[in-house]
Parts: C-alpha cells; structure tokens; sequence
C-alpha cells in the first residue's frame, strides 16, 4: 500500500498472508478459512508452484506448503491487464493451518452500490513502487469508490488526494489482498484486489484501485471449499 497507509492490526492483519511463486511474484491473499486463502486468480498462474509465506514474532519467515490451488473458470487475464472486470478470483488450499493466524467471513458488498461509499483494502504490497523491499509488512487503507461501482467491478480511490497527487492505494504485491465492509457489526471480505494505477490512469500506484466484488463468485468459492474439506469462516 503506498501513500502512507498504516500497519494492518487486529482480526484483518492476523487473516492477511503473502503468496510467493516459483516464478518470483508475489501477492496477497486473506485466510477465509483456516486452510483456505482467497487471492486473485491473475496471481496463481499455471506452470509454477506456489507458497505462502509465515512470519514468526521476531519477523523471521518461513515457507508454509501450498496443497491446491484453483483459479475461477471464467478468470480473462487478457480484461484485468486491461483493467476491465473478469473473474480475478483464485482459492490455495493449505497443506496445514497456519498458527497465529485466523480466517475472516466472506460476504456481497451491501446492496445498493454507489459511489462515495468507502471500503477498507489490504495488502502486504510495497510502500514505494519499484522498491520489493518496502513490502512485507501488512498494511491497509480506506479508500472511497468512484465511478458507476457493480457487481463486476469497483474502482476506488483516495478522497484526500486531489490535483492529480498521489494518494492511498493498492501497488505491487497488493493484488489478492481483501477489499473489506463491515457488515452486522463484524469486518467482511467482498472483494479482491485486481489491479492499480497511478494518478489520472497513468502506470503505477497511488490511484484508482480495482477490486473484484464477490457477488458473482461466492458460490464458486463455496462449492470448491466443501469439495476440498474447508469450512469457511461465518
């Protein structure tokens, strides 16, 4: 996250975790069971292995095992390097529970969708574009939606950034991570994060930032954890 977003504490920064490839990207994602990670489809390609990454209490990490992983049917890499709405939804089946950490509920962004309405992202991205050792540390950030928001896509962005500055937003190592609303007085997952841009749609980050709402896929993401013996957080 960059424009100075804070530290990631509590429920949201203990669901968070880093995704790291056999290929050298790295993404987030957010626990939604205790052996199950939700993160973008565009972030778990096919042709390499994947792990997710623990930290212990002096920060040191360690590798944990991935045993599945499946991306959304209908995910269009092709769309979201377009920043055009697509299926950009993947699940990671842990081979163990990770300790220390717990999952977050799943859930729709509440009906009607409009914008001006805020949402909470997250992500263990970097803090300054093009520097991979500002990442790590888990960070969030409320950001306001813009545009016409749907079921298919929502973009949001930093109120407080104004003549075409930099603001809060989603950058590198960001995507998969959660976009959050609190919902029946607890902190839900509705959306993925997609993609980033800069200031007036310019390359980089501190932009708009394009999240994947749940709507369409929560049942997808339900089936394929029943099949594979995950009980989703509720």
């Amino acid at each position: 996250m960059v424009g100075g977003a804070p530290e990631a504490t509590g429920a949201l920064g203990r669901a968070l975790v880093t995704i790291v490839g056999s290929r050298g990207n790295f993404c987030s994602g957010t626990l939604i069971a205790p052996d199950l990670v939700l993160s973008a489809a565009h972030c778990v390609g096919p042709g390499a292995d994947y792990k997710v990454v623990q930290y212990d209490a002096q920060r040191q990490p360690s590798l944990r095992d991935v045993a599945r992983v499946a991306a959304h049917p209908e995910f269009d890499m092709g769309a979201i390097l377009g920043h055009r709405a697509s299926a950009d939804v993947a699940l990671l089946k842990l081979a163990a529970p990770l300790p220390g950490k717990a999952p977050l509920p799943i859930a729709a962004p509440e009906d009607p969708l409009a914008a001006g309405q805020d949402f909470t992202v997250a992500g263990i991205g970097v803090t300054r574009r093009g520097d991979g050792k500002s990442g790590g540390t888990a960070r969030s950030a409320t950001l306001t939606a813009t545009g016409r928001p749907g079921r298919l896509q929502i973009r949001l962005t930093d109120p407080a950034a104004t003549d075409g500055r930099a603001g809060l937003g989603a950058c590198t190592g960001d995507s998969g991570g959660p976009a959050l609303q609190a919902q029946n007085d607890r902190l839900v997952v509705v959306g993925v994060v997609s993609w980033s841009t800069g200031p007036g749609n310019t390359a980089g980050c501190g932009g708009l930032t394009g999240v994947t709402p749940l709507t369409l896929y929560r049942d997808w993401i339900a089936r394929t954890a029943q099949s594979w013996g995950s009980a989703l957080s509720r």
